[in-house]
């Protein structure tokens, strides 16, 4: 076990560079793969704790030195990221119409559900956009959107235009921010920077449940 947080720890510290070693050991299937991963990341509700904005950042970094064309990375994930919301809320749907209680359903926590839940009850259907910045939160979200009998048209609203929105910001910034010297050379950094920023709103929404009355 210690073997494979290991190699996920390491992963996670060097993205960059492991990406880059995809690239010159696969070529262009590295496109696939990084499709692969944000759709798993959005599409299946067990893998929630995937790379997914550290990914779209350095990959956008890695395009500003010709590695990836940033506009196939566009589209390409931003169709992953809608696929995967896509198929995670139909997976919901399917739960909601057998009627199988939320708290029984494995793998999911029942805090992560709790969660989701508040950020429905704050920000309503802009919470799918929202969402996209929050992990684990992002990969709940369409599931308990389905759960909640949103309908179709306007999560596919939601699903499209938060995915677009996320993939184009963070590629945009990679590719950007990557012809900075400073930032080539201090990416593991600026990822752990991404992951800190993008687990605060869930930092402030269990310390404000903490404080309110029982």
């Amino acid at each position: 076990m210690q073997t494979i947080i290991d190699l996920a720890l390491n992963w996670f510290l060097h993205l960059d560079a492991h990406l880059a070693e995809l690239v010159a050991l696969h070529g262009a299937w590295i496109y696939l793969i990084l499709f692969l991963v944000i759709f798993v990341e959005t599409g299946v509700i067990v893998m929630p704790f995937l790379p997914g904005d550290s990914l779209l950042f350095v990959a956008g970094a890695l395009a500003a030195k010709g590695l990836f064309d940033p506009w196939i990375l566009f589209v390409l994930l931003s169709s992953a990221a809608i696929i995967g919301d896509a198929l995670n809320f139909t997976i919901g749907t399917i739960v909601r119409e057998k009627a199988i209680d939320t708290h029984r359903i494995p793998f999911v926590k029942e805090e992560h559900i709790a969660r989701t839940h508040a950020f429905f009850e704050r920000h309503g259907g802009k919470t799918i956009i929202l969402a996209r910045f929050v992990p684990i939160v992002r990969t709940l979200a369409p599931f308990v959107a389905a759960l909640g009998a949103m309908p179709p048209r306007i999560f596919f609203f939601y699903n499209v235009t938060g995915a677009i929105i996320w993939v184009g910001l963070l590629v945009a910034a990679g590719h950007i921010f990557g012809t900075i010297p400073w930032v080539n050379q201090n990416l593991t950094l600026i990822v752990i920077g991404i992951v800190i920023l993008s687990i605060m709103p869930a930092v402030f929404s269990w310390l404000h449940a903490r404080k309110q009355p029982n």
